[in-house]
């Protein structure tokens, strides 16, 4: 199957790093696996940072449409549109029309849906970004609680697609871990303002109480809110890596014990993949799609989002007990590696696209 792929968020070529810029390129990678073409279908991006900019990009992206119609209507035409990542603060404005055009299926991997947006000044993102999912042929969610708030407009036509990577390079490092002495602690995100920073701070704000426990920290990551961040964090115990390549993430996982990251409000993160993949014990805040992919109590464990004093007991928990957080991490990379491979995800993805083939043909 000829398969159009489009990002609103971000194209997967982006420059900047990112947990949806890494979900963009495993799916295209997960796609050709399973025996498809993937075309780019557009780079446009809808994201937009306030309210007041979605009228002018919801233009724009009536332009880019027609592009993109003509562009395929003078090549070859692919035989499904597929959007990745849509949500109130990127709409798909260029999908349905493209997919109504060519008449062919358009399917939707991972939206989210809050419905407190749909009143207020983001109510025009939010309708948007319904009208696309009522369209769509076949939606996947990552996790149960994005399905949560998409089977009221999506119904039948919903199912969940779980998170995966390809574990191989992280098992590699998995099998070879010796423990630390001191234990390390792993974290890995950008350094945005927001969601990021909010977690970074009830971090160090957990840390700063473990100060009785030996234990070394290393950060990866880089972004706006660096120098504001990095001093948060004790200088005598803490390395700081920069910025790293994808291909470089399993050396830097394979230097700690326990990966540790509030996920302050996130979606999941693919980085619990990562870590439990490379054989790390994890402590999380238990956020959303989280508990989705971190078994409590058996790969890591979840406390309440923003919860610091919950958070600096369970890190102080796994620093005590070195065989708890050794059997963790043997754990957590059997989980990775059983329900998260991009194995798992060939012949789900395959079933998800006849799917949304047999809505299309039924519906026209």
């Amino acid at each position: 199957m000829r398969i159009a792929f489009y990002a609103p968020m971000k194209p997967p070529d982006h420059d900047t790093p990112s947990g949806d810029r890494l979900i963009a390129r495993l799916l295209i990678h997960a796609l050709e696996e399973a025996g498809h073409e993937v075309v780019l279908a557009s780079r446009f991006r809808s994201w937009v940072r306030e309210p007041a900019e979605l009228e002018a990009v919801a233009e724009q992206a009536a332009a880019e449409a027609a592009r993109v119609i003509a562009h395929f209507q003078s090549t070859e035409k692919p035989d499904l549109f597929l959007t990745y990542h849509l949500y109130h603060k990127a709409p798909d404005w260029i999908g349905p029309r493209i997919a109504d055009a060519l008449f062919i299926p358009y399917a939707v991997i991972e939206a989210s849906r809050a419905m407190k947006r749909a009143r207020g000044p983001w109510a025009s993102g939010f309708a948007a970004a319904d009208a696309a999912l009522a369209r769509a042929d076949a939606v996947a969610a990552l996790h149960e609680a994005d399905a949560e708030g998409l089977r009221p407009v999506v119904g039948d036509r919903l199912e969940i697609i779980p998170p995966f990577l390809d574990t191989a390079p992280f098992a590699a490092v998995a099998g070879n871990r010796a423990p630390n002495d001191p234990p390390v602690i792993v974290t890995a995100a950008m350094m945005r303002p927001g969601n990021k920073a909010d977690s970074y701070r009830l971090l160090a704000e957990a840390l700063a109480r473990l100060t009785h426990r030996p234990w070394r920290h290393v950060i990866a990551g880089d972004g706006p809110e660096r120098g504001a961040l990095l001093p948060l964090f004790d200088p005598a115990r803490t390395d700081y890596a920069g910025r790293l390549e994808p291909e470089d993430m399993p050396a830097l996982y394979a230097r700690g014990d326990i990966f540790a990251w509030p996920a302050v409000t996130e979606p999941f993160g693919m980085v619990f993949l990562e870590a439990q993949a490379a054989g790390l014990a994890i402590v999380a805040g238990a956020a959303r799609g989280v508990p989705d992919i971190v078994a409590d109590g058996a790969t890591g464990l979840l406390v309440p989002p923003g919860d610091v004093d919950a958070f600096a007991a369970a890190l102080d928990d796994l620093l005590a007990d070195a065989e708890k957080r050794q059997a963790m991490g043997r754990a957590a990379a059997r989980h990775a590696a059983e329900n998260h491979d991009i194995s798992q995800a060939v012949p789900a993805l395959n079933t998800f696209l006849s799917h949304a083939r047999r809505h299309h043909a039924a519906r026209s």
